[in-house]
């Protein structure tokens, strides 16, 4: 995961900057459940400042240092958020702790990045010790069937373009993908072309595997690791988790 995300970092506040549709939903949760906040692959800090921002203590753990140098210069413009958040460069299968946490977060995505069954229960049963009494496990993946649904192209895809914003270059971002349906991997390559304001092209190919899942698996590894599931929404404003729905959205309490 760190190779990728060392390759993106520059790109990735930019490429982000229109995704807020989850953080009312984070508010909303950390009201509910007063106390301290855990962000797995806490990355470039989007949700992190955002809690922070309205109070809230937060600490942080990725293993991308060049991710969190981007989180560091944020605190360094902005000091007073020093009071609300830590942050640590570790991995997380490994990181051990003391803390406790009412919340804790897998942010968009974050869980496709543990594509082994190993890892995928060091990660959870990890996370329920260092859950706290009445806390709240919250999971934001990708609902898995529209994508298993759909035909296999292997075409280039334009996704986006965006402008960068320590360079004022244009950033063409485009994507070659595959999903093997057998492991359930989604391999894909992300393409940034980056065009100076002389018109000449660099290209930043970053490589990159993600696991989807399905929630009657999710289901069972939650259960094998000391939760269960409370709630599974189709988007993050609470609306009813369908076979065609964007998102698969799992709030898990200890057991």
């Amino acid at each position: 995961m760190s190779a990728f995300y060392t390759t993106v970092a520059r790109f990735y506040d930019a490429e982000n900057r229109d995704k807020t549709d989850d953080l009312a939903m984070y508010s909303r949760l950390a009201a509910q459940h007063p106390g301290d906040i855990l962000d797995v692959g806490c990355g470039t800090g989007r949700v992190l400042i955002h809690l922070a921002q309205e109070g809230h203590f937060v600490h942080g753990i990725d293993n991308d240092r060049a991710m969190l140098a981007r989180l560091e210069s944020k605190l360094v413009q902005h000091p007073l958020l020093r009071e609300k958040i830590t942050y640590v460069c570790a991995d997380v299968l490994r990181h051990q702790t003391e803390r406790r946490f009412r919340l804790l977060l897998l942010t968009y995505n974050a869980l496709m990045h543990f594509r082994e069954p190993a890892q995928q229960i060091s990660l959870l049963q990890k996370l329920r010790g260092w859950l706290d009494q009445d806390g709240l496990l919250v999971i934001d993946l990708p609902n898995a069937g529209p994508a298993f649904a759909a035909d296999d192209t292997e075409s280039l895809t334009l996704e986006r373009t965006f402008l960068d914003e320590e360079t004022g270059h244009l950033i063409m971002l485009q994507s070659v993908s595959l999903l093997d349906r057998a492991t359930q991997v989604l391999h894909i390559d992300w393409i940034y072309d980056e065009i100076d304001g002389d018109g000449a092209v660099k290209r930043h190919l970053a490589p990159h595997q993600l696991r989807y899942y399905f929630l009657p698996e999710l289901r069972l590894l939650l259960d094998r690791c000391g939760f269960s599931i409370e709630n599974v929404y189709g988007d993050a404003e609470g609306g009813a988790y369908l076979a065609d729905s964007e998102r698969m959205i799992v709030y898990a309490a200890g057991t």
